[in-house]
C-alpha cells in the first residue's frame, strides 16, 4: 500500500498539468449614453477571467453589483430597475479565441477574434467580438471593444428615461491573465 501512494504521488508529480490563467481584477466598462443628456457609465475592476492558453478556451465572469457609477441613483436604477441583481446576479461569458497560439503572443497587440456565448439577465445568446492581444512580461493581456443589444437580454428600460439610455451599450474589457 505504501509502495502504492508513493508511486501515486510520484506520478501526479509528473504528470502535465493542465495550465491555466487567471485574473480576478479585470476591467469591465460598459457605456450606453445618448448624446445631450446625462453619461450612463457603469465600471467593474472586479472581473474574473480564466484562459486555456493550450486551446483558447476563455471565460469571464461579473458580479452585476461591482459596477460603480458617478452617480450613485443611477447605480441603484441599474441593478434594480434594469438588470435587477438580485434575480440575476451575474453576467457570464463561455468562449474561445479563434487561430489563438499563445506561443507565437509578441509584445505587439495582434488582432484576434473570440467567439462564444454571453449569458446575462437570465437570456444566453451568441456573440463574436474583436480582441487584441500581446504578452506582456506580467502575463498575456487581452482587451477588447463590443456593443451588446439590451433587447437581445430581455433588459427593458423604463419609458421615463427611453430617450436618456442607449439600447445599443458599448462594452470594454481589459485582462491580464497571469
Amino acid at each position: 500500500m505504501k509502495t502504492y501512494l508513493i508511486s501515486l504521488m510520484l506520478l501526479s508529480v509528473f504528470l502535465p498539468q493542465q495550465e491555466k490563467m487567471l485574473t480576478k481584477t479585470g476591467n469591465v466598462t460598459f457605456e450606453a449614453s445618448v448624446p445631450a443628456f446625462e453619461e450612463v457609465k457603469g465600471t467593474s475592476q472586479t472581473v474574473t477571467c480564466v484562459l486555456n492558453p493550450k486551446t483558447g478556451d476563455i471565460q469571464s465572469q461579473i458580479l452585476m453589483k461591482s459596477f460603480r457609477f458617478k452617480i450613485a441613483l443611477m447605480e441603484e436604477h441599474f441593478n434594480e430597475n434594469y438588470i435587477e441583481s438580485d434575480k440575476y446576479p451575474k453576467a457570464t461569458f463561455r468562449g474561445r479565441i479563434d487561430k489563438f497560439d499563445a506561443a507565437a503572443l509578441t509584445a505587439t497587440a495582434k488582432d484576434y477574434t473570440i467567439q462564444g456565448t454571453m449569458e446575462m439577465h437570465g437570456k444566453t445568446k451568441d456573440i463574436s467580438m474583436p480582441a487584441k492581444i500581446r504578452k506582456t512580461e506580467a502575463g498575456i493581456e487581452v482587451v477588447s471593444n463590443f456593443t451588446l443589444n439590451v433587447d437581445d437580454y430581455g433588459i427593458s428600460i423604463p419609458s421615463v428615461v427611453k430617450s436618456k439610455v442607449s439600447k445599443k451599450v458599448n462594452v470594454h474589457s481589459e485582462f491580464l491573465l497571469k
